[in-house]
């Protein structure tokens, strides 16, 4: 895999909370409202991160754009999949920016996952939102709410994570034909693959695992990877809160240092430069 786009992102870091200390992945999921990739955008460019290669997948749509962080680009090109590195924070982020070919999604799951063992990594983050439209119980008390996924627990549960006041996904259940049929395609195993429901007969339980981020999960949990999904619930629309919110997760859960964390104006994130046009250009306001 060298050279093109997935909306990803992957950042190697070694977590304290591992007594290996080996490297981690950071990744982000397709979502709605593309808060994964937000939020690595975010992690970008406030540290400083500077690109150091690109992945090549077959079932990654292309495409092509500027610089999304410098207002003054240096010539480079941002493409579909794309390597960053801090080494202020030692941090790796890989940012994916195009999706992925339809009904495709595990195939490009394994091959991630396949190059994230090989890259000698040992713990994958995956980030992604949540339709909101879908959570059951809205406790907005404390403020927007962090879950996770972890494989760390047959169950999906993390001490770590639970630790810091997060909530374990509530729809993981392994033993539902949804997620019992994904597992079984990360690992290999198309044996029962006619006997699953196609899309016209999935039900409510089936949504979930049909999430790019579960195959995510699946994936590099098949290859023996620590996985951690963090995830948030929001709306399309203006996401940028969200995405302030998820990679403040990301930070907390990899226990990044704040001083290798800088914004501008002593602001702890230092907004893209992309960020500007989200929404097109101001308004022409002389016809007013």
């Amino acid at each position: 895999m060298v050279n093109q786009t997935v909306s990803l992102i992957i950042i190697h870091a070694a977590l304290e909370t591992d007594s290996s200390k080996g490297m981690e992945d950071i990744t982000p999921a397709l979502s709605i409202g593309n808060v994964g990739q937000l939020a690595v955008d975010l992690l970008v460019s406030s540290t400083g991160a500077e690109t150091v290669g690109y992945l090549d997948d077959q079932f990654v749509l292309p495409c092509v754009g500027n610089d999304a962080y410098r207002p003054s680009p240096r010539g480079d090109l941002a493409l579909p999949l794309q390597a960053y590195e801090s080494s202020s924070s030692g941090l790796t982020l890989i940012q994916q920016r195009s999706p992925v070919v339809k009904g495709m999604m595990v195939e490009y799951a394994k091959n991630l996952a396949d190059f994230a063992a090989a890259s000698g990594n040992k713990h994958v983050v995956v980030l992604s939102a949540l339709d909101f439209g879908r959570l059951q119980r809205i406790d907005m008390s404390s403020g927007p709410q962090i879950y996770y996924l972890s494989s760390t627990s047959v169950n999906g549960t993390d001490d770590y994570c639970e630790q810091l006041g997060w909530k374990r996904l509530q729809e993981y259940h392994p033993a539902q034909r949804g997620w019992k049929y994904l597992s079984s395609l990360a690992e290999g195993d198309v044996g029962d693959e006619n006997n699953f429901a196609f899309e016209d007969d999935l039900e409510e339980e089936d949504y979930y695992p049909s999430l790019p981020f579960a195959a995510l999960f699946s994936c590099f949990k098949a290859r023996g990877l620590k996985v951690t999904c963090l995830l948030c619930y929001c709306s399309e629309g203006d996401n940028m809160a969200d995405a302030f919110n998820l990679a403040d997760a990301a930070c907390k859960f990899l226990r990044l240092n704040p001083d290798n964390v800088r914004g501008d104006d002593a602001e702890k994130w230092t907004v893209p430069f992309s960020w500007m046009t989200v929404y097109g250009p101001p308004p022409d306001m002389s016809m007013f």
